[in-house]
């Protein structure tokens, strides 16, 4: 049975969400991922934007200081956060889990996240699935952090980070300057950057991939 992942961070960057399923190391990162038990790529991706907040925060990740992104766990009509959903297996995607929380062996219940909306199944970083809808006859999962919106302390990210993600959302269409006005909406950025100072961050050294 196959489900919707979606992600909004670095996953949207399809080589940095590839090392969740082969077990390698993201460029810009520290530590190779454990990889998933099938090895199969995403049988599709594309584009989904969802009307949720998202935010950075956290000090210090595998990326090395600042922040990283999760996502708000209240349906707001103003908001847009952008990702890329894949179309993987449901082992696949409660192994992403498992390691996105350094949890081996998370077992994830599927139908019961879909009755509720939204279940937290573990105390890591990413630990409440959210379910969000049907698309093309498949099930559409993300993950983010146990708590709300008004509970985080933001944080700006490492530049490495932001570039990763930034680098996907070019995969899926964006140019630079879209890109540029979307991170500068979202709270621990807007207040460490202008529009210059925010693309001599994340594009000096990428330049080529747009």
């Amino acid at each position: 049975m196959e489900v919707w992942y979606v992600s909004y961070g670095s996953n949207i960057c399809e080589d940095r969400f590839l090392c969740y399923i082969n077990g390698s190391t993201p460029r810009g990162a520290d530590k190779k991922e454990r990889g998933c038990t099938d090895k199969t790529p995403p049988r599709r991706n594309a584009m989904v934007e969802l009307p949720y907040p998202l935010y950075f925060a956290k000090e210090q990740s595998k990326w090395g200081k600042g922040g990283v992104a999760f996502m708000g766990h209240d349906f707001m009509e103003t908001a847009r956060t952008i990702g890329r959903k894949y179309l993987i297996t449901r082992e696949q995607f409660s192994e992403v889990v498992a390691q996105e929380n350094k949890k081996p062996g998370l077992e994830i219940d599927f139908k019961t996240i879909k009755k509720k909306g939204a279940v937290t199944i573990t105390d890591g970083w990413y630990g409440t699935i959210f379910y969000l809808g049907d698309e093309d006859g498949f099930p559409m999962f993300t993950f983010t952090a146990n708590f709300p919106v008004d509970a985080a302390i933001f944080t700006k990210p490492s530049a490495a980070y932001l570039a990763t993600v930034a680098e996907g959302l070019g995969e899926i269409g964006l140019k630079k300057n879209e890109i540029i006005d979307y991170f500068l909406e979202k709270r621990g950025v807007k207040e460490h950057f202008t529009a210059d100072s925010l693309a001599e961050y994340i594009f000096h050294k990428r330049e080529n991939i747009f």
